[in-house]
């Protein structure tokens, strides 16, 4: 078996791509929606229909227009896949509980006019102490989220304790943070953050029985990957995908819930100690605040280019 065969007896692989036609021939367990795909979506052909009925639909209110193309890629992803969807919430939410979880609310009840099965929904939710505090809340309601933008250890920690369904570590961003930091070009995999900052959290959630599923994301390269095998789930590019596809090499799994791993206490997190573990992890100061800008300037993008449209209309 090539390396990717291999890499699935023991990891969910998920497809790290908005392009419909890649999931498609990729057909991963579990994909997402996002600004990007939309956009996407504005030049393909297939879909200029749909655009035009959702601005006419909504009188060129940009955020219902994006809200509703989002659940309707959603629904088309649903078609292509086994497993689940997540949806992501406005990124300009990221601080704001309440918004979020009203937002959730809408999304979900978007999915269930259109007759899909909720239960394949995972809303993805920036992981900022406010983002996992709406995250808790909609768990309860038996509403499923994935935490994304995980880049500290505390961030991780207080997603398990809000028992969400799963969550999105960056791997390959920490390794971007770390070549800046220490001025290096080459880092090798043992030496690796992001790679470290996966097992770590790995390690964590299965000493202590946590039901949190771990999905290693933002991936550089395959050695990141095989170094992470055995991990619930891994969401991979393409280009990746083929990578390893074409590589002939052992993979020996790295992780596993019945492994021996170093003892590690079990902490719990108030708003002010999760606070205080922020300002004391200076990859988490640097990487969430950029990510949920770069989730904006999706979104904002994503709104010009509607705004053309209408004005073109």
């Amino acid at each position: 078996m090539n390396a990717l065969q291999q890499l699935k007896t023991m990891t969910t692989i998920v497809a790290d791509t908005g392009d419909l036609q890649a999931i498609a021939r990729l057909r991963p367990v579990d994909a997402t929606t996002n600004p990007s795909l939309i956009t996407k979506a504005l030049t393909h052909p297939d879909k200029q229909a749909m655009l035009s009925d959702s601005l006419n639909h909504y009188s060129g209110n940009i955020d219902s227009v994006i809200d509703n193309l989002t659940i309707q890629v959603g629904c088309d992803i649903l078609k292509l896949i086994e497993g689940r969807v997540s949806t992501e919430v406005d990124a300009r939410l990221s601080y704001d509980t309440a918004a979020t979880i009203a937002k959730a609310h809408d999304f979900i009840e978007a999915y269930n006019k259109a007759g899909v099965d909720t239960q394949s929904i995972l809303i993805k939710i920036a992981a900022t102490w406010q983002g996992i505090e709406a995250a808790k809340q909609l768990e309860k309601e038996g509403i499923h989220c994935n935490l994304t933008l995980i880049f500290g250890q505390h961030q991780a920690v207080a997603c398990a304790d809000a028992g969400v369904t799963l969550i999105s570590p960056f791997v390959g961003r920490i390794l971007d943070w770390q070549k800046r930091e220490q001025n290096r070009q080459n880092i090798s995999v043992e030496e690796d953050l992001g790679v470290q900052s996966v097992k770590r959290t790995y390690q964590y959630y299965k000493q202590h029985g946590y039901d949190t599923q771990v999905m290693g994301a933002s991936f550089r390269s395959t050695e990141q990957i095989l170094a992470l095998a055995g991990c619930d789930l891994l969401t991979i590019s393409p280009d990746l995908l083929d990578a390893l596809s074409n590589l002939d090499t052992p993979v020996v799994q790295q992780l596993s819930a019945d492994m021996q791993y170093e003892p590690m206490n079990k902490v719990s997190l108030t708003a002010q100690t999760f606070s205080d573990a922020y300002e004391q992890d200076s990859i988490t100061q640097d990487l969430l605040p950029k990510g949920i800008d770069g989730f904006i300037r999706a979104r904002e993008e994503l709104a010009e280019a509607l705004n053309m449209l209408t004005r073109k209309a």
